[in-house]
């Protein structure tokens, strides 16, 4: 039984989030449940402080977060079932935390098809499946 699905969304792949998505609704259509959508941004190196504005922090927050909660609500399910959160640092790592802590019943993620630039760099996505202790689902986005 689904009851919690974590939904990780890269605002620099909106065709991939769009897939993401897609699976979400139906999901959301065929079982009663909540979702919570997440964004990861790695972190801004310190030597860069000194050249950004010192509420560059929440600015950019702000901004995630106004464009996750947008996305949200593609998905069609009612603001009690649905929630959103920006986190920052090591992608992978922060999305498996945040399943364990929230309580996932499976993560939704979408992922490109694995190719050498993936075998060179690593995947987040491979990294999820690996060790995530909940159930994954990936989506596969074309190349």
């Amino acid at each position: 039984m689904l009851g919690k699905i974590l939904l990780p969304v890269d605002l620099t792949q909106p065709e991939m989030t769009k897939l993401a998505i897609d699976q979400a609704k139906e999901l959301a259509s065929a079982f009663n449940c909540d979702f919570r959508l997440v964004n990861v941004q790695s972190l801004i190196p310190i030597s860069f402080f000194d050249y950004v504005p010192q509420d560059f922090d929440s600015r950019i927050r702000q901004g995630l977060e106004e464009e996750i909660a947008a996305i949200a609500q593609e998905i069609g399910c009612g603001p009690d079932r649905i929630s959103t959160k920006v986190l920052f640092g090591p992608v992978y790592h922060k999305l498996l935390e945040e399943a364990e802590t929230w309580g996932a019943d499976l993560i939704l993620l979408c992922s490109h098809k694995p190719g050498m630039d993936r075998f060179l760099i690593g995947s987040t996505a491979d990294a999820i499946v690996q060790h995530a202790k909940c159930s994954v689902w990936v989506v596969r986005a074309a190349r």
